[in-house]
């Protein structure tokens, strides 16, 4: 028995490679360094989807098309669905879609958080949705319904950055999850349902907010090195590094890093902001290199996940929601394969409880 199953190797998949070793993401064939430079979200969601759906060259058009169906479901949103965090407002309405398992079904899912987070924080704050401009890209039309402005182009790669990177990750705890229900043969929105609530749990890595509360305290970069040795003193966790996979630093912390770089150049994000993140990323790698030789700590996705997301206007509360518009492809392409060519997932437990009593 391996508790947390750490080292089983419970699939095979073609969609990514996690190199926990060297550092490296492959996503079917490819570096997370070549898509996230060359590939718009859609390209990587067709590479996701190929063998598992009929391929189409209109697939960004076809992703419009199910945005503005998915626009209509927000007539159910009440007043108690409002008071949810956006996160669960968002599983709610997920849990209306049909539980199909055609790719007209994966891309309704597939568009869902997209328009559902933004509209729902704009309802939240007491204004109205804003309807999808089909032609768009997923990207541009998520932030657009979100402030209601057109994002600039920086804005809009930034985004499209964030989701390619996140778009799959191995058999991740939300990833095994929606595999686990596939493998019942239940569709694609009970799988996907599986998967976000277990993203939800802060152990997941889909929440970064408390990045951003780590960056508050700290307040200035003179000031980082003493908060972070005196959390390091008091057995604090910080925020945004180390991973259960990676020995060395997560590829995607770069990848985004390059993406924050990209806003700051267009003048998009807080100098002040960046400065201070950079200098309690380098005063936090020092001090956990000196306090814990033997233990590979380094930034991880959440760290500059917090500061994109913040530049584009998302609130801490959203993150979660706005992981899964990126994920939600892979979550997809994992449950497609292990419909089409894995087992029930169906592992024995070890009884350690007591046993009946003997009779006299």
């Amino acid at each position: 028995m391996n508790a947390g199953l750490e080292d089983v190797v419970a699939a095979s998949t073609v969609l990514s490679d996690v190199d926990g070793k060297n550092g490296r993401l492959i996503i079917r064939g490819s570096s997370l360094d070549d898509l996230v430079t060359n590939d718009r979200y859609e390209n990587v969601l067709a590479l996701l989807f190929a063998g598992f759906f009929p391929q189409t060259p209109s697939l960004p058009a076809a992703l419009g098309a199910a945005r503005a169906e998915i626009f209509d479901h927000l007539t159910a949103v009440d007043p108690t669905l409002l008071t949810l965090p956006p996160v669960d407002a968002m599983r709610a309405l997920l849990a209306r879609l049909d539980d199909g398992d055609d790719l007209s079904a994966a891309l309704r899912l597939v568009a869902a958080p997209a328009v559902f987070i933004p509209a729902l924080l704009r309802l939240k704050a007491g204004k109205s949705a804003i309807a999808p401009q089909p032609a768009s890209s997923h990207a541009a039309d998520t932030l657009r319904m979100m402030t209601g402005d057109i994002p600039s182009p920086e804005q809009t790669a930034a985004l499209d950055r964030y989701l390619v990177t996140v778009a799959d990750h191995g058999l991740n705890a939300s990833t095994f999850a929606a595999r686990v229900v596939a493998s019942t043969r239940a569709g694609l929105t009970s799988s996907v349902l599986a998967a976000l609530s277990a993203l939800k749990g802060p152990l997941h890595g889909g929440a970064p907010g408390p990045v951003l509360d780590m960056l508050d305290a700290a307040a200035t970069p003179d000031n980082a090195p003493n908060w972070i040795a005196a959390e390091l003193a008091r057995g604090e966790r910080l925020m945004g590094f180390g991973h259960r996979v990676y020995r060395v630093r997560d590829p995607r912390a770069d990848a985004l890093k390059s993406a924050v770089r990209l806003l700051a150049g267009a003048g998009a994000i807080d100098p002040a902001r960046l400065a201070l993140a950079e200098a309690v990323e380098r005063t936090a790698l020092d001090q956990l290199k000196a306090k814990k030789p033997d233990r590979p700590l380094d930034t991880n996705v959440e760290f500059y996940t917090a500061l994109l997301l913040e530049a584009l206007g998302f609130p801490r509360q959203a993150f979660t929601g706005v992981f899964a518009m990126g994920r939600v492809g892979g979550w997809i392409a994992h449950a497609r394969e292990q419909a089409e060519t894995g087992r029930l997932i169906r592992p024995r437990s070890l009884y350690i409880g007591p046993q009946p009593q003997a009779a006299a």
